[in-house]
């Protein structure tokens, strides 16, 4: 992909839960070899407003009785980080049909959304030892999942979800997936899991090259921070990151910003973070290196939970 495929997309101003009272108008760089950023928010209520994608997990939205109406495209998580971290598996969460009459709800309410994570099962080592069970195990309910969401609403735009740890593993759940059936490589979105603890070393970038070797290339990133989209930004389609918010609350508040302590609940620390990031992504020459700080703090590159709804699988 050349420089000359990286252009500058004008959005418009957005003002929100949270902003200073006079609205800022950004306008955040077009991302990398065409990547679909989807900003993390623990705030649904920015789906009335923002210009940009937003990823917002069930486990916030869910308690809207009324829905906030998008303006723009947006990602739903179905927050398993959290159901599995906390219960050891989804026994306390929706049933798949509760849960897939909850996405409807969103998709007719809300509107705009372009696609649906399943209730997947993260396979961390720390998350193993929640729930006891082995990768393959949470491979393959990972993948009945996929399975029995979208056999209940065919509708829907569900989106798989490869997970595993090591590189073996992740080919090995894109060949469970093709022996049920689903193949990966004609589906216009594929969720990486298990990944966005591992970005400061190469993991990761290995196993995204492991799968686009086997024709998986439309690729989600999950909770992708800083260096990890640095250093393969342009290897996925798109990514979400909420990595703003960890770093605007150890940081002073924007100028302007006279209603908070900190921007950590602000939209215009995160659009302008957002703008930031895209902007740097924008030069290829740079790819390999850490990013620049943001303001007086760093991007805030340290393990993010959905607790925070942000979305982080």
């Amino acid at each position: 992909m050349t420089a000359s495929t990286r252009t500058l997309v004008p959005e418009k101003k957005f003002s929100g839960t949270g902003a200073h009272t006079e609205p800022t108008t950004l306008t955040p760089a077009g991302p990398a070899g065409g990547l679909r950023f989807f900003l993390g928010t623990h705030h649904p209520g920015w789906l009335n407003d923002s210009p940009v994608p937003l990823f917002v997990s069930d486990r916030r939205l869910r308690c809207y009785r009324r829905l906030p109406r998008a303006r723009a495209a947006w990602a739903l998580d179905s927050g398993g980080f959290t159901e599995l971290a906390v219960h050891g598996s989804w026994d306390h969460g929706p049933s798949p049909r509760q849960y897939a009459a909850r996405v409807r709800r969103y998709a007719e309410g809300v509107g705009n959304l372009e696609w649906a994570a399943p209730q997947d099962w993260m396979c961390e080592p720390f998350m193993l030892a929640r729930t006891g069970l082995s990768v393959a195990e949470h491979q393959a309910r990972t993948i009945g999942s996929y399975l029995e969401l979208r056999a209940a609403a065919a509708d829907l735009p569900w989106a798989p979800v490869v997970q595993g740890w090591t590189v073996h593993e992740y080919v090995r759940c894109v060949q469970g997936y093709a022996a049920a059936g689903v193949d990966l490589a004609a589906e216009p979105v594929v969720a990486l899991g298990s990944v966005c603890r591992r970005q400061a070393g190469r993991q990761a970038e290995a196993i995204i090259g492991a799968l686009r070797a086997v024709g998986v290339t439309r690729l989600h990133g999950f909770g992708i921070k800083t260096l990890g989209l640095r250093r393969y930004a342009h290897l996925l389609g798109s990514a979400n990151s909420m990595a703003w918010s960890v770093a605007a609350r150890r940081s002073q508040p924007l100028p302007g910003c006279v209603r908070h302590r900190n921007c950590a609940n602000c939209p215009r620390w995160a659009l302008a973070w957002r703008e930031h990031v895209l902007a740097t992504l924008a030069r290829p020459e740079s790819w390999g290196e850490q990013l620049p700080l943001f303001g007086p703090a760093a991007y805030g590159d340290q393990p993010q939970s959905d607790l925070a709804a942000g979305g982080a699988a």
